[in-house]
């Protein structure tokens, strides 16, 4: 009878672990790729006309590719934003040099919410205008570089690079892109048994725009050799995952810190036509920024979202896959994380930008800024059409409606008044613009 007994409790045993097993979440590693003033117009899954970008291709075929993600025109907010998951008038990093004064003690950052669920985090490339460093934010390791647009030594912010608190110097000929290519394969290599995060955080295509060293010594575009060459690293990176056997395990995200810079804005075309707004902008090329997200044998390959993405989604999203509670603030990003695991969840009906004292809401057909200007979005991402105050459209009324209540709801006018100038900039940028003039 006992051995009976013994049997039937040992099976009892097996068989709740067998269901803890189906029924658990599989926790994924995550690596978040950050590329620097990338918009959709220079990706060619997005149709770009002058760009040809094959592994990004590749990984979105791999999984599901955005065309509704959205984040902030600038670098310094945008970055802000996905770290902390919160609006920039609740955080205060409303511009360039706000966002120099987030503090630890005042937020969290996402390493820090992964550490407590079990994750070992990295960050590798640029820290951006955000304060202090990666460390002091919570990462366990970091490669970070000075500055933005830095590849080489020649350039007097790529001497050298802070290495886990240390100043190492970059050595001749030596491409710092190549060196946090093989940071962050080293951090997985090493971490490979245990979940991880990795936020890699590249230098291209942020001026200055160098060449690569791929580059043809005849190369007069050099700016198309730095696509080629970012894209070159992704995939790289991706073979990587296959040779650890990581990439069923591993959640991988690019995303575009905001759209492409001015000076390359009319080369970013797709279909011929170039896209309303650039960086800087709180027009759709702005903020609307490539996405893909893949993870093999969970995301279904091919796919194609028109949900809305807003970039405060990562945080509360990369926290739900790892299993982590959320801070105890108010996080404005909404988790996407069942859609990520093939399952039906919910998708936002609006996402939300604010630069300086700029702000708009926008869901699929309509936007509503600031001012109570609503625009047609039925051409985005190439127009926007202003629709008149008196319209007698219902269409555009009860699009009026459903953003002037998400806009009452969150009232950002009520939350941290920018002090900056009106165009987010560094205030030093803008008086060398005006002394220029």
């Amino acid at each position: 009878m006992k051995t009976i007994l013994r049997g039937c409790l040992l099976l009892a045993a097996s068989t709740a672990l067998s269901l803890a097993a189906t029924t658990t979440p599989e926790r994924p590693n995550i690596i978040f790729i950050l590329a620097d003033d990338y918009g959709t117009g220079e990706v060619g899954c997005y149709g770009a006309d002058n760009y040809k970008t094959p592994n990004l291709d590749r990984l979105a075929r791999q999984g599901v590719r955005y065309t509704n993600a959205y984040t902030v025109p600038l670098c310094g907010p945008s970055r802000a934003l996905i770290m902390t998951g919160r609006y920039a008038f609740r955080t205060g990093a409303t511009n360039q040099d706000a966002t120099g004064k987030l503090t630890p003690a005042a937020e969290i950052m996402m390493p820090t919410v992964l550490k407590s669920a079990g994750y070992i985090t990295s960050m590798v490339g640029k820290w951006g205008q955000l304060p202090l460093g990666p460390g002091e934010f919570g990462f366990d390791d970091y490669l970070k570089i000075k500055g933005s647009g830095t590849y080489w030594n020649t350039q007097d912010r790529g001497k050298t690079y802070l290495l886990n608190g240390r100043d190492v110097p970059l050595r001749d000929k030596e491409y710092l892109p190549d060196l946090m290519h093989r940071h962050v394969v080293d951090f997985i290599s090493r971490n490979r048994n245990r979940p991880f995060y990795v936020y890699y955080s590249l230098s291209h295509v942020h001026t200055d725009i160098l060449p690569t060293p791929d580059s043809a010594p005849n190369s007069r575009d050099h700016y198309t050799d730095n696509v080629v060459y970012m894209d070159k690293l992704v995939g790289r990176l991706m073979d990587e995952l296959d040779r650890l056997n990581l990439r069923e395990k591993t959640l991988v995200v690019f995303l575009g810190d905001n759209g492409t810079t001015n000076t390359q804005a009319p080369r970013a075309t797709i279909r011929g036509r170039p896209l309303s707004g650039a960086k800087g902008s709180m027009l759709e090329g702005g903020g609307l920024v490539p996405m893909m997200v893949s993870w093999p044998g969970r995301i279904p390959a091919g796919t194609v979202s028109k949900n809305m993405i807003d970039a405060s989604d990562f945080f509360p999203t990369f926290a739900e896959l790892a299993g982590a509670k959320l801070p105890p603030k108010t996080i404005d990003g909404r988790s996407f994380a069942a859609q990520l695991r093939g399952e039906k969840g919910p998708s936002r009906a609006w996402a939300f930008n604010q630069l300086a004292r700029s702000w708009w809401v926008r869901e699929p057909g309509w936007k509503l800024n600031q001012s109570g200007e609503l625009f047609d979005m039925s051409d985005a991402p190439f127009g926007e059409k202003l629709v008149p105050v008196d319209t007698r459209d219902a269409a555009a009324v009860a699009a009026r409606r459903r953003l002037q209540a998400a806009l009452d709801q969150l009232n950002p006018a009520g939350g941290i008044v920018d002090t900056g100038d009106a165009s987010g900039r560094h205030a030093k940028n803008v008086e060398r613009s005006k002394k220029k003039k």
